[in-house]
């Protein structure tokens, strides 16, 4: 951090910028599914609202989960973990899980630890939404 002069010829040390948080936002569709929205970074410090939310979503036993990673900007090993905590938590639930239009930075994520394999993954949400 760069020193910044207060005015009363102190010095203090200006603010860190803000770290982007998580949003989580989710909406029940007309078939049944429920889409999960996340923007900005999922990672050890933001992951708790996605987790307690991805947890709701699938206690519910809708039609099929869907998560949206296109405003993810981030995903550490903690937010790779929930994901995969979370589908297995589908799958004993009986329920589809889809990730749906992921961003390129979740993708190399999924691609170097091998996990894409054990997600269905879609180009888009209507895509990944059950017909």
């Amino acid at each position: 951090m760069m020193p910044s002069d207060n005015g009363r010829g102190d010095t203090a040390l200006a603010p860190a910028a803000p770290r982007p948080g998580l949003v989580v936002r989710s909406r029940a569709t007309e078939g049944g599914a429920v889409v999960c929205t996340l923007a900005g970074d999922l990672d050890v410090e933001t992951l708790d609202s996605a987790a307690e939310t991805l947890a709701e979503l699938v206690a519910q036993r809708p039609a099929a989960v869907v998560i949206d990673l296109r405003e993810v900007a981030f995903c550490d090993s903690s937010g790779l973990n929930l994901l995969l905590r979370t589908r297995i938590a589908a799958e004993r639930e009986g329920l589809e899980l889809s990730l749906a239009a992921v961003a390129p930075t979740v993708m190399r994520v999924l691609e170097l630890t091998g996990a894409r394999t054990v997600f269905t993954i879609h180009e888009s949400v209507e895509a990944a939404l059950p017909h």
